[in-house]
């Protein structure tokens, strides 16, 4: 097969469904093994109980390892619970450990503890000392299918290893050099070794400054590190620099979208509740708690406006604006928010200095509000004819953008130096507190501008 676009990889799809339908077995097995494993994920989920028990007589459990791994939690968990323990744990025991160990953590304890006790003894050790590691930590992701060496291998010793060892690593494009202590004392590239004279040894070409992360690293600091680094991996040792593992990119790239879910999730208030797999319960349960508060909050919006009755009941029109105000308000915040959380997360913000930032913030919400408020003052003349009420409109709108991207800038640093998650400061919270001083900054202007409207 040459090249699988969309329309080619769904005739293609569909020749495999036929010869599955037609008993041609060893047909099938030759085409779809020629099949990426992500490909072969995805036709996979479009068979039916009964198609899918035939593939699993089909092919071995080291086969459909590679299918499980392209499968989601759910889809991974009715795959094991429709075939036998062994041929569940077997293929278990051909997924690279740190997705073993993904995998085994999401299922509950005494389904996972089976699996376990069914797998190969060597592979279940690996398993289970990952899954000991806090959750979030480079311990937890890292995998322990790597190549490591003794300085005093010679460049045909090691290729000799490669091969032997090779096709069982995550990656080898990094080799890692140890001591007799097993720590950690050097880094060789895929590309110096093969470029190297066969007698030459691994302590005259690798390189002794090697940057690695001890396992307690937190997952988002060892993501930081490899896209700092452009690192296809990151070795991970414990405190004594003992070698443990390593942290590949693609498991980095998993670490950076659960990270930018979450911060989606803080964002919008709605964190663990974003998946569209959750149940509508779940997701209640999770959105509930925050909208309540918000609600609370919007009490206060309601009190400010009740200390200002009497000004709307002399200029019934100012309640026109106030949905005006507060959306503003609210929005320019959530603005700042956005750049001061990822300034966090890059770690750009400490390079610009913190003063500079919230600076920059006023500057620019200064800069919007005097844009908002020269549009204003030109509109509402238009369409209400009173020139004093675009002036209140205009100038509270002026003093309610500058504050608020004040506010939506040092909120989040506030939390952070709490050494709590940037991104918790969320949008609708930063939102309803902007809300709130937009109508007292735009009600305490209308009052006493009142004698001139």
């Amino acid at each position: 097969m040459d090249r699988l676009n969309n329309e080619a990889r769904e005739d293609y799809a569909n020749h495999l469904l036929t010869l599955l339908k037609d008993n041609k077995h060893a047909k099938f097995r030759i085409d779809f093994l020629e099949l990426h494993p992500i490909d072969q994920a995805e036709f996979f989920i479009t068979l039916d109980k009964d198609e899918r028990q035939t593939l699993y007589q089909i092919l071995t459990s080291e086969e459909m390892a590679g299918v499980f791994q392209g499968l989601d939690f759910e889809e991974q968990k009715d795959l094991i619970t429709e075939t036998d323990q062994y041929y569940a744990a077997n293929m278990i025991n051909h997924l690279y450990a740190d997705d073993a160990a993904d995998f085994l953590s999401e299922l509950e304890h005494s389904e996972a503890q089976k699996l376990l006790k069914a797998m190969n003894l060597e592979e279940a050790n690996d398993v289970k000392e990952l899954m000991a590691y806090p959750p979030k930590t480079a311990g937890a992701i890292m995998t322990k299918e790597f190549i490591s060496l003794s300085s005093t291998n010679t460049v045909q010793e090691v290729i000799e290893k490669l091969r032997a060892e090779g096709p069982n690593a995550e990656t080898i494009y990094y080799l890692y050099v140890v001591n007799p202590s097993n720590q950690l004392v050097g880094v060789l590239s895929l590309r110096d070794l093969i470029t190297a004279p066969s007698d030459i040894r691994v302590e005259t070409l690798m390189s002794p400054r090697v940057v690695s992360v001890i396992a307690s690293t937190n997952q988002e600091e060892v993501a930081k590190i490899i896209k700092k680094y452009d690192f296809l991996a990151a070795p991970v040792t414990d405190d004594e620099g003992v070698l443990l593992g390593i942290v590949t990119v693609d498991d980095v790239i998993d670490v950076l979208e659960d990270e930018a879910t979450e911060d989606f999730g803080d964002f919008t208030a709605s964190r663990g509740a974003t998946d569209v797999n959750v149940t509508s319960f779940k997701a209640a349960r999770l959105r509930a708690p925050w909208i309540v508060l918000l609600m609370f909050f919007g009490l206060i919006t309601a009190g400010v406006i009740d200390q200002f009755e009497e000004t709307l009941n002399q200029i019934v029109l100012l309640a026109a604006f106030i949905p005006l105000l507060m959306g503003s308000a609210g929005n320019a915040g959530t603005q700042s928010l956005a750049v001061v959380v990822r300034g966090l997360a890059l770690g750009t913000l400490e390079k610009k200095g913190l003063f500079q930032t919230l600076l920059r913030e006023f500057y620019t919400g200064m800069m919007i509000g005097l844009i908002c408020a020269a549009s204003l003052m030109i509109i509402i003349p238009i369409f209400y004819g009173n020139l004093m009420l675009a002036f209140i409109v205009g100038i509270s709108i002026f003093f309610s953008l500058s504050v608020a991207t004040v506010i939506g800038a040092i909120v989040p640093l506030i939390i952070n130096k709490l050494k709590l998650d940037p991104a918790f400061a969320s949008g609708p919270f930063i939102t309803t507190v902007n809300d709130i001083l937009g109508l007292i900054i735009y009600f305490t202007i209308a009052t006493a501008l009142l004698d001139l409207l």
